[in-house]
């Protein structure tokens, strides 16, 4: 089934369909990053689960958020919660910094009333932190998940305050990188993807600037603790244009990936854990017009999907060298490879109610 853009259009007034999640009604529920123009708009479509005609808006009036991107949501807490990725017309251009400071990106988490689909709360994350993959805790009773900012570096826990608010914190921080030869004087390590295990025992999330993919124990969510973590390409790589000339996490920059003889293009990306929580898949692309400006080689190598071995007892990471999916080879390649499910669903498609 295709949903075409004009009915989108139509009858909602949205564009630029993102997170998909179904519903226990039997529909599905969509994000989307704007209007048919281009421009931001945190609207949301509902699908009907079985003909999948677009059904109309999911919101039923009041404000709307200016900006839209992923969403999770948890009915026994009556809640939805939003992220803002940027206005379309200008991220569609590449990624710009003074964009940023004009407003054109996310800072916040929007608080929706799930059953009377309004939206109640802004949560502000800061200025430029860019929060795109929001994760609730799989435990349908925990009111609590995490956030992760892109260009800020941070990772932010949300949880329900004792008065029925949402509140977030800063629980993880990726410092930046001072370096040479790059876009800027200094490096974030841009977490543009974010999971956790269905055990809610570990997070896992990608720097696609940096390079690398990382693991933390949340066994106490207020205190995440780093115990896996592995370097599969970025922009860091001996060798490389870049020098980085200050660095608060290494000692050394970390060698390049090599799978099976082929240098990994590009940086890790998007994540999906096999239900056991034993294998980590990696895919390398995050966006064609972002891909053309801080991985030209991605364009023309095509993308790749990795696999990483998890150590589920005591955390830690490592890669699979006879697992390469190269995206280069495909026919009509190469192609830029982004998002993966299991077909009866996965760590960041199931809600249990």
């Amino acid at each position: 089934q295709v949903v075409e853009a004009e009915e989108l259009a139509r009858k909602g007034n949205a564009a630029f369909p993102h997170t998909s999640h179904c519903l226990g009604s039997g529909e599905i529920l969509i994000s989307c990053l704007g209007d048919p123009d281009g421009n931001g708009k945190g609207t949301f479509i509902l699908l009907d689960g079985e003909t999948f005609e677009v059904k109309g808006n999911w919101e039923k009036g009041g404000k709307i958020p200016s900006l839209g991107y992923d969403f999770w949501y948890q009915p026994r807490h009556n809640v939805l919660l939003s992220t803002e990725w940027g206005v379309p017309k200008i991220l569609a251009q590449g990624f710009d910094p003074r964009d940023v400071e004009k407003g054109h990106y996310g800072r916040r988490i929007n608080v929706w009333d799930w059953r009377e689909r309004r939206l109640l709360q802004e949560l502000d994350l800061g200025s430029g932190s860019i929060p795109l993959e929001i994760r609730f805790l799989h435990d349908p009773g925990a009111a609590q998940g995490f956030v992760g900012c892109a260009l800020s570096g941070h990772v932010q826990r949300f949880h329900r305050s004792p008065e029925g608010k949402w509140e977030a914190e800063k629980v993880i921080e990726v410092p930046s990188k001072k370096v040479q030869g790059w876009l800027l004087p200094e490096m974030p390590g841009l977490i543009t993807d974010i999971l956790i295990s269905l055990d809610d025992r570990f997070l896992y999330f990608s720097n696609w600037i940096h390079g690398d993919v990382r693991q933390y124990d949340i066994s106490d969510p207020k205190n995440p603790k780093l115990v896996g973590q592995v370097f599969l390409g970025g922009s860091i790589c001996k060798g490389g244009a870049v020098t980085v000339v200050e660095d608060q996490e290494l000692q050394d920059q970390p060698e390049p990936c090599v799978i099976q003889g082929r240098r990994i293009p590009g940086g890790p990306q998007m994540l999906q854990l096999s239900l056991d929580g034993r294998r980590l898949y990696v895919t390398t692309s995050l966006f064609s017009a972002w891909d053309r400006q801080f991985y030209p080689s991605l364009i023309k190598e095509g993308s790749v999907l990795l696999q990483l071995d998890v150590d589920t007892e005591r955390g830690g990471l490592a890669v699979n060298p006879k697992f390469l999916v190269d995206f280069g080879k495909e026919p009509g390649g190469p192609c830029l490879a982004h998002e993966m499910r299991y077909p009866g669903g996965d760590c960041t498609s199931d809600i249990w109610l």
